[in-house]
């Protein structure tokens, strides 16, 4: 068999009907290509690969479970990348859908990964401890509306599934976990850049209990910070509000 290993987050699922289920919810829009994250010990795997048409891979950083996928379910071979996810190139020419039990250590870094791929991913179901799924989640004025909602949100709508109790895996987390799908936005709002959105929304959350007058003034002329908008917090402006304000920011900021 295998070993669970505490440093790479590793709690792997042994639920059926959790398994089934993540499987129907991936199953509701159609798609081709297929990229698993964190395959571990195959309980989702197995039923991804009996997925019929699709060009199915798996990232896979530790390779004792490498070995053990490709020994347990031969299909795996040549379709195991053995990396971390963080770390690869986009694994499809053509847009691809995301699917994993995320590593909980790193599962907001692979919201950043999948925003930097920008119009590759057409759709991700995830699995993040629960706290990590609600904040993705979350709408504006929420005690945990925050940086990683807003960005995901400028690009995806966000569809919180379904709880994941502790005794669904192996080892039992300390933390409910939650699934919840991402589906690309039909229409981004207008922002003057990427990076200037990037740059706005982690300055505003940074000092969240501040007003925007006070945490982002270095990004503005005086004269704009004058308006209302700025004696607002953070967390009280929606997507389209952050994105309207790129245009007002000082000119090429970085």
């Amino acid at each position: 068999m295998y070993t669970l290993k505490k440093s790479l987050g590793q709690h792997f699922l042994r639920d059926e009907n959790i398994c089934r289920k993540i499987v129907d919810a991936l199953q509701e829009q159609p798609f081709n290509r297929l990229l698993e994250v964190g395959p571990g010990g195959g309980a989702l795997t197995k039923y991804l690969l009996e997925l019929p048409g699709i060009d199915f891979r798996a990232v896979e950083l530790d390779a004792e479970k490498v070995q053990f996928l490709e020994a347990t379910y031969p299909a795996l071979k040549g379709k195991l990348i053995h990396r971390s996810f963080l770390d690869i190139d986009c694994p499809f020419e053509q847009p691809f859908t995301l699917v994993g039990n995320f590593p909980y250590n790193i599962s907001t870094q692979i919201l950043f990964k999948v925003l930097e791929w920008e119009n590759q991913v057409e759709r991700v179901i995830g699995m993040f401890q629960k706290e990590v799924a609600q904040r993705v989640a979350a709408p504006p004025g929420s005690k945990v509306y925050g940086v990683i909602s807003v960005l995901v949100q400028a690009w995806y709508e966000v569809q919180y599934l379904f709880d994941v109790p502790p005794g669904c895996f192996k080892p039992p987390p300390k933390v409910m976990s939650g699934v919840i799908a991402l589906v690309p936005r039909n229409e981004v709002p207008d922002m003057r850049s990427r990076r200037d959105f990037f740059l706005l929304v982690k300055t505003a959350f940074n000092q969240r209990r501040k007003t925007l007058r006070n945490a982002v003034k270095s990004l503005f002329p005086p004269e704009v910070l004058t308006d209302a908008i700025f004696q607002q917090r953070a967390e009280q402006l929606s997507v389209a509000d952050f994105a309207a304000l790129t245009f007002k920011m000082n000119g090429k900021n970085g």
